[in-house]
């Protein structure tokens, strides 16, 4: 039985969110003076953990109660996969949702749609299938079940891929870029720049919509519920922190052993800390190992807190 996790206040999230996004859109140069002495020894802890696992590891964390902050290849691209997700139910929250008309709007789709995007673990329920989803619905199997199909389905509302690119601009992240859909943007090969994120761009973009202002509040609360509610991290950003951490994240894989875990957590009593952890191999059929992140997660947690 997994051991029941602290959820922050409706209150928290709402309130804690300005102090926090400010800490969390700090220029690279103040980042790093942010980070207190003794992160030496942090950096030669990811180092080894990227020898251990023969990957690329790539790592933006602050505790947004200090300011004190661990980069590692911080500003290196990495494959986006299914972070990209989050962004997404944003988007349409932000730019069509008016008044909850969109979120209540029914989408059908068909069992090919399903195929195509590579399955959904929702989308595939033949009752889905013949009643349809709202669209609210299928932003919370996107984020919380990592459903393929649900996301293409976001895209398709938003007028593709590259939606996200825009949104990203818009937020003043510079970096995070969309191309393609489901699934071929897992491609995850390591010459792509497409479909690309840093862990420090993504980082930022989701401090921005989880703690932020860049969302209405009631936007914000919905998409704070959904990464509360995620299911896919249970073995890695999860098990790596403790257990009464309330953790709003969201997860991402492809080929290349391609693992991604972003998301912010609140330990008890205290505001909380923005994780962005981003990993991949040099091999196409290598496998994704949850334990890298689990584990760095763990070293993160461990020196922030």
């Amino acid at each position: 039985m997994k051991t029941p996790r602290a959820v922050p206040s409706r209150r928290a999230l709402l309130t804690v969110g300005a102090g926090a996004a400010l800490a969390a859109a700090l220029p690279v140069g103040a980042a790093r003076a942010a980070s207190a002495r003794g992160d030496g020894d942090v950096v030669a802890g990811l180092r080894a953990l990227e020898r251990e696992y023969g990957a690329r590891l790539g790592v933006f964390a602050r505790d947004t109660a200090t300011g004190r902050t661990v980069v590692h290849r911080a500003d290196e691209l990495f494959p986006m996969c299914s972070v990209f997700k989050t962004v997404a139910a944003a988007a349409v929250m932000r730019d069509l949702d008016h008044g909850g008309d969109r979120l209540a709007k029914r989408i059908h789709y068909t069992l090919q749609d399903v195929t195509d995007a590579g399955g959904g673990s929702v989308t595939e329920r033949p009752e889905n299938i013949a009643s349809g989803l709202t669209v609210a619905e299928l932003c919370s199997a996107a984020i919380a079940q990592s459903d393929n199909a649900a996301g293409n389905l976001l895209l398709r509302e938003l007028g593709g891929p590259t939606a996200i690119t825009r949104f990203c601009r818009s937020l003043g992240d510079r970096t995070t870029r969309l191309d393609r859909w489901e699934p071929e943007l897992n491609t995850a090969e390591p010459w792509r720049v497409t479909d690309t994120t840093s862990p420090r761009a993504i980082g930022r973009t989701y401090a921005r919509l989880v703690l932020g202002d860049a969302l209405a509040a009631g936007h914000r609360e919905l998409l704070n519920r959904w990464l509360l509610s995620n299911t896919t991290s249970g073995d890695r950003l999860r098990a790596g922190l403790p257990k009464d951490w309330a953790v709003a994240d969201k997860t991402g894989a492809g080929s290349y052993g391609t693992n991604n875990n972003v998301g912010i957590a609140w330990p008890p009593g205290r505001p909380p800390v923005l994780l962005s952890i981003l990993s991949t191999m040099q091999e196409a059929t290598a496998p994704r190992d949850n334990t890298l992140i689990a584990r760095t997660a763990k070293l993160l947690a461990d020196v922030l807190v």
